[in-house]
């Protein structure tokens, strides 16, 4: 699971230079010579000091340039020391040495020695040697690594921590002579200042310049103190934490090298601290072991607010009676932290993600093996996050192995962990092209969906999310970051892991101080993700669901269906919004496209991109106001770009993997088994994104129909049809119309087509058809527009189809027909009772008339 790879050792880097060197003895008695070679620490610029007895009984320190690869002495003792504890400054100008002094049998009522001896040894060249500390109890030196704007720095800070419980900082000040000697100036009167004291536990954090400390007052408070390059330091940050009374029987120092010579490791609990720039802080603590049947550790997530105790069933191996280190190791990932004891278990926890146990990975017995780390291994954090094995004198690169992770998405394996595995190597290792192909490699050969999650709606969520939270901590919150938030009851597999008991507890309120709160960069993003934490606790649903605008996606859905539009003004805001995600789409990889996507105007996938453009824009507006509406507005097209893309994505590496062709698209061919594949992929992403409320490239629908065409009987395919999963496209009816002959069965799946079709859409296909049918059609349509034009000029006449007694299939019959109607309606009813009528008037017009058409009149 855990791979490491060594990038130094000092048998191979180190061991062979110094025999080379060796120029006083003969080189077959210089091998036998060197001896006792360790390494002592690894400053930030990534140097390793590390020091040797030399065949002529001296001890001698040196420092290997990983840059260069090359050796380099830096200080020899005429004698063997016994060094505890050394640092070099980044001029390699000054070497600080702490040695402890062991007193020879016979000499303690004659010599009396101090336990320690801390010298301050000039190097460039070798001259003066002052001592700073002669004292009974174990000293441990640090030279800071400060940015200045002088390209020669005239001064140096260096950090002497002393068991006693206090950590001192002197301010060394340096001179230039004959040009090239760098020397200590009054090196009788060095400027110190008390950085910290009544502590039990400090860590020294080399990169960013910070000192953590553990206060063993009443209450257990860790501070943390900031050095500047103004040659200043101030305590920024304070937590009060509730660790167990008397966690540590002595000081214990972290990331301050390793001493070869302490009597006996420290007892008491492992504490380190891990930060990231991002803004992310977390303690990890391991408790006193009351027994060996189980472990308990707990990682404090300071950027969440609250802390998560667990505590690990161990199974009985053959090292479980022995006095073996029962302590875990923490390893800082970034993303993760490995928390490993050796022949019992490795657990991956998710620093970002905390709302579920199932996004970390806990493995046991032969899973969570580590080569290179025995249960017996002494192991040290150094700068880059990275690892020394103090006895093998080797430093390890830490990663996490992808081949491992893709076993644990085999069906074999839970599918809490098949989860956790798939997160971790989109979120955490991408992105990697050639990984991200194996997973699509693996969810078309599995395409079914699990029980308790759906594999194709996390690769889609989890790989949006990587490209968005590097941005900003804050969007933790607020975007998807799993299809299992969605679902309303949690399947039991996502809750808990078998054998791990996690006990959550909210954490004291910390305190951002001082500079801190005036500062850029780690500390800025720090104080506003807590401060945004407070927020996100108050509102309801802070992340964005993409369910949430089911119901405007389904009135949108309607409306386009139907004969009703939205508001010219609504419409064609959402069209704005497609336009730009479509203009970042155009410009991916135009000239390597595969699958022919994009290529159509989908109107209602058109409409659903600009839909969640519009509700993903409002959300982070209202919960991130922080960022700028421009900012957003990037963030959000981006996003709904990389969706189409990523679809495309999936598309194209399961129709490279199938083989297929052009072919694809011609409907006179029946679909074969890789065709049937194809579409059986397209039809789980469409579920897939439609339970998540996602819209589609442009073109997927008629792709998808095309392919339902080749691959169903044309029964099962109109059901399809009907059921609304496969959607009737122009594009798509059109090639029916024009790729099919008209013999019997596709003369009858055109009529079954053509039926689906709306009104508006099936006048214009019946232009693409060469049938009788559609000749009538066309004919009835002519006619009927020639109508409507006479009647425009000679009055307005409705044509109700409903009422009329003659067949509307003769549309010339059933419009004449409608025109006599209405010549008639608008006629008087002379049976009609009138006002206001002479009776007798009426009687003589009639008789007159009646007498005219008879030829009486003369008469």
């Amino acid at each position: 699971m855990l791979r490491l790879t060594h990038t130094f050792n000092i048998s191979t880097d180190v061991l062979t230079s110094i025999v080379a060197k060796e120029e006083t003895v003969r080189r077959s008695k210089a091998c036998a010579g060197v001896a006792d070679t360790r390494i002592h620490n690894v400053e930030r610029d990534g140097g390793v000091v590390y020091s040797w007895r030399g065949a002529s009984g001296t001890t001698r320190v040196g420092k290997y340039d990983p840059h260069t690869k090359q050796n380099k002495l830096l200080y020899t003792f005429d004698k063997q020391v016994c060094i505890s504890s050394c640092s070099l400054n980044k001029e390699e100008t000054l070497l600080a040495v702490s040695l402890t002094q062991f007193t020879r049998r016979g000499e303690e009522c004659f010599k009396p020695a101090s336990k320690c001896l801390t010298l301050l040894i000039e190097i460039h060249p070798i001259n003066n040697t002052k001592v700073l500390k002669a004292v009974d109890c174990k000293v441990k030196v640090q030279f800071l690594y400060l940015h200045t704007s002088r390209s020669v720095p005239l001064e140096s800070h260096l950090l002497l921590a002393a068991d006693d419980g206090y950590v001192d900082q002197y301010h060394i000040l340096l001179v230039k002579q004959e040009g090239y000697r760098v020397v200590m100036q009054n090196p009788e009167r060095l400027v110190k200042d008390r950085v910290a004291e009544e502590f039990c536990w400090a860590q020294w954090d080399s990169v960013p310049q910070r000192l953590y400390y553990l206060t063993c007052r009443e209450k257990h408070v860790l501070k943390c103190v900031q050095f500047f390059p103004d040659r200043n330091f101030e305590t920024v940050f304070e937590l009060p934490l509730d660790l167990p009374s008397n966690p540590f029987t002595s000081a214990r120092f972290v990331n301050f090298g390793h001493d070869h010579y302490q009597e006996k490791e420290n007892e008491g609990l492992n504490m380190v601290v891990f930060t990231d720039r991002s803004g992310t802080m977390c303690v990890c603590y391991s408790h006193p072991l009351c027994t060996q049947k189980e472990s308990t550790y707990t990682i404090a997530f300071v950027h969440r607010g609250f802390s998560k105790t667990y505590t690990v069933a161990l199974e009985q191996t053959a090292t479980s009676g022995s006095t073996v280190n029962l302590q875990p190791l923490f390893i800082h990932l970034g993303y993760y932290i490995v928390v490993y004891l050796a022949d019992h278990f490795l657990h991956l926890i998710n620093c970002r993600q905390q709302d579920l146990l199932c996004h970390s990975l806990f493995l046991s017995g032969a899973d969570a093996h580590v080569d290179a780390i025995g249960a017996d291994s002494v192991i040290l954090s150094v700068p880059g996050r990275r690892l020394l094995d103090v006895h093998t004198g080797r430093i390890y690169t830490t990663d996490l192995s992808h081949d491992f992770l893709l076993q644990l998405l085999s069906s074999s394996r839970p599918e809490a962990q098949r989860l956790a595995a798939l997160h971790c190597m989109l979120v955490h290792l991408g992105p990697d092209q050639d990984l991200e192909q194996k997973i699509i490699s693996w969810i078309s050969e599995n395409v079914m969906s699990f029980d308790a999650f759906d594999q194709i709606q996390e690769f889609i969520l989890a790989s949006l999310y990587r490209i968005c939270y590097q941005q900003s901590l804050s969007l933790d919150k607020v975007l998807p970051y799993s299809s299992v938030f969605e679902k309303k009851d949690l399947p039991v597999a996502l809750t808990a892991i078998p054998g791990v008991k996690c006990t959550p507890e909210l954490l004291a309120q910390p305190v951002i101080k001082g500079k801190a709160r005036s500062l850029q960069g780690y500390w800025e993003e720090l104080h506003c993700v807590i401060e945004r934490l407070k927020y996100f606790e108050a509102v309801p649903n802070p992340r964005y669901r993409t369910t949430q605008i089911k119901s405007e996606w389904t009135k949108l859905l309607a409306a386009m269906k139907s004969d009703k539009k939205k508001s010219p003004n609504h419409l064609r805001h959402l069209e704005e919004n497609t336009k730009k995600v479509l203009s970042m789409v155009d410009t991916w990889r135009l000239d390597k496209r595969v699958v022919p996507l994009f290529q159509e105007e989908d109107q209602q996938q058109r409409a659903l991109v600009g839909l969640m453009v519009d509700k993903l824009r409002e959300h982070l507006n209202k919960h991130l106001p922080r960022l700028g509406k421009k900012k957003i507005d990037t963030l959000v097209v981006n996003y709904v770009a990389k969706l189409l893309e990523l679809v495309r994505h999936m598309l194209e590496s399961v129709w490279l993997k199938l083989n297929l062709g052009s072919s694809v698209l011609c409907l006179k061919q029946q679909g074969n088994a890789e065709d049937w594949a194809m579409f059986h992929v397209m039809c789980r992403i469409l579920e897939a994104t439609e339970g998540l409320c996602l819209p589609l490239p442009p073109g997927y629908s008629t792709l998808l129909t095309v392919l339902g065409v080749r691959c169903l009987p044309r029964h099962t395919f109109l059901q399809y049809v009907d059921h609304g999963f496969l959607q009737l496209t122009d594009p798509f009816v059109s090639r029916l119309m024009t790729d099919l002959d008209n013999s019997d069965g596709n003369e009858e799946l055109k009529f079954s087509v053509l039926k689906r079709l709306p009104e508006c859409m099936d006048q214009r296909v019946c232009q693409l058809w060469d049938h009788p049918i559609s000749s009538a059609c066309i004919s009835r349509e002519y006619v009927r527009r020639l109508l409507e034009k006479y009647s425009k000029t000679r009055g307005s006449v409705q044509l109700d189809r409903d009422n009329t007694c003659f067949k509307p299939e003769f549309l010339p019959l059933t419009y004449l027909a409608g025109i006599l109607t209405d010549t008639e309606q608008q006629a008087p009813n002379p049976f009609e009772e009138q006002e206001n009528v002479d009776a007798r008037f009426v009687e003589e017009t009639a008789l007159k008339q009646t007498l005219m058409k008879l030829g009486l009149e003369d008469k």
